[in-house]
């Protein structure tokens, strides 16, 4: 709205309303220089390339029990105009890096090695790497033990003094703390998880599902701290709960929260979470019920309270469903979320309060959608279909939040994760 438009709408209102205009100029002023800036940054990265990292699925024990088609971390540069990927360079690694992550500086890549053992011992690992931010170019600065098998995610705080991960097979999770040439250290704190476990069909799955995997033990699959670093939140796939812990930056621990886990329907199997970019809201992706749930989040308390439960599927659909991944597009409207078996993504219109509405779906065009991500320019998806060893292009419908097929795809053995260097 133009000042011209502003007093015109007050003086609409047939009463006194200087007041409501006064604050609507002040509005502008801050508003106006914040959106020019971010369309400004969009601009600046449509003229220049961008470079993105993929992890893949490398080794013999790869995902599922099956046979890892990658070799590593592959670098490769992404066009803006079209979201063409071209392939730059590749760090051969074969202990399935299949998550990755930036430090806040983003001179540095964190990447967790989903194997259940590392040097003798029954555990993962994670490796920190320095990144040359001319190339992308990569150098292995260290690998250390993740303490606990099967590490399949991790991230950095916002401080960026600790990386934290999850291990899955393991179900612990580990704070790791960064050194001042930002390699990794040995673990500041290591929580195992422990709880009554969840049934093996999921409460809230579609009609003839028969997805009842990961309800034999606990099994850390997502852990993150909130926008400002004061509480970290893991999702236990095996005990169908969000734990919650109160974080002591200086020491680089781990406490139990009051309370200290949110509860999810009985076997659905909390898998990814995500927080709106205004960091009130929160979504969590259930692998095995095929539903998002939509919290609000207390930042001074650390407090979930969910509002809201939608499929993920389009309606009517029956048979069997993994859930992966989810997102928030960069301008905070739409949710989009991956559907495994069912091969698609689908789309949310975030509305009041951040409730979801069903917008629509788009097949992949492969095979088991293991993850995806956005592009920082907003106007691509990409999908990493782990099971035909390719990655599929999208471009972003930014007014409706649909999806159109580019007619890209690149190869890729086994992909897992897709982040962007910026």
């Amino acid at each position: 709205m133009s000042l011209d438009e502003l007093q015109r709408h007050y003086d609409s209102l047939g009463k006194s309303s200087r007041r409501g205009f006064l604050k609507g100029v002040a509005a502008l002023a801050v508003t106006r220089p914040a959106v020019a800036r971010a369309r400004q940054n969009q601009a600046n990265l449509a003229k220049r390339s961008i470079l993105a990292y993929v992890g893949a699925y490398s080794s013999p024990q790869g995902p599922e029990g099956s046979k890892g088609n990658g070799q590593g971390i592959y670098l490769f540069q992404m066009n803006p105009s079209t979201g063409a990927l071209s392939q730059r360079e590749l760090f051969s690694n074969d202990s399935n890096p299949s998550w990755l992550a930036f430090d806040p500086s983003r001179t540095h890549l964190y990447a967790a090695n989903e194997t259940p053992t590392f040097q003798d011992s029954s555990s993962g690992s994670a490796s920190a790497f320095s990144i040359d931010r001319s190339n992308g170019h990569l150098t292995l600065l260290n690998t250390v033990s993740s303490e606990g098998a099967g590490p399949a995610h991790l991230s950095v705080h916002p401080s960026g003094k600790y990386v934290l991960v999850a291990n899955y097979a393991g179900g612990t999770v580990a704070v790791l703390p960064i050194g001042s040439n930002g390699e990794l250290g040995p673990a500041n704190d290591v929580k195992q998880v422990k709880g009554r476990v969840g049934p093996t069909r999921a409460t809230s799955a579609p009609p003839g599902s028969f997805a009842v995997s990961g309800h034999d033990r606990p099994h850390a699959h997502m852990i993150q701290a909130d926008p400002a670093g004061r509480f970290v939140l893991a999702s236990d796939l095996g005990l169908d709960q969000i734990l919650i812990w109160k974080f002591d930056i200086q020491k680089g621990t781990l406490s139990a929260n009051d309370p200290a886990s949110v509860p999810l329907p009985p076997g659905d199997g909390p898998r990814h979470f995500v927080f709106h970019p205004n960091g009130r809201w929160f979504y969590s992706l259930q692998e095995e019920g095929s539903t998002l749930v939509l919290f609000d989040y207390d930042a001074t308390t650390g407090r979930l309270r969910a509002k809201q439960t939608i499929s993920s599927l389009p309606k009517g659909f029956t048979g069997t469903n993994f859930t992966s991944e989810v997102m928030v597009s960069p301008d905070g409207k739409f949710v989009y979320a991956a559907n495994r078996l069912h091969d698609s993504i689908a789309f949310f219109a975030v509305g009041e309060g951040g409730s979801l509405t069903f917008a629509g779906e788009a097949w992949t065009r492969g095979d088991y959608p293991r993850s995806f991500n956005i592009d920082p320019t907003g106007n691509f998806l990409y999908a990493c279909n782990q099971r035909s060893d390719a990655i599929t292009t999208f471009r972003i419908n930014r007014e409706t939040g649909n999806l159109t097929f580019t007619g890209q795809y690149t190869p890729v053995g086994t992909p897992a994760i897709i982040v962007f260097l910026t």
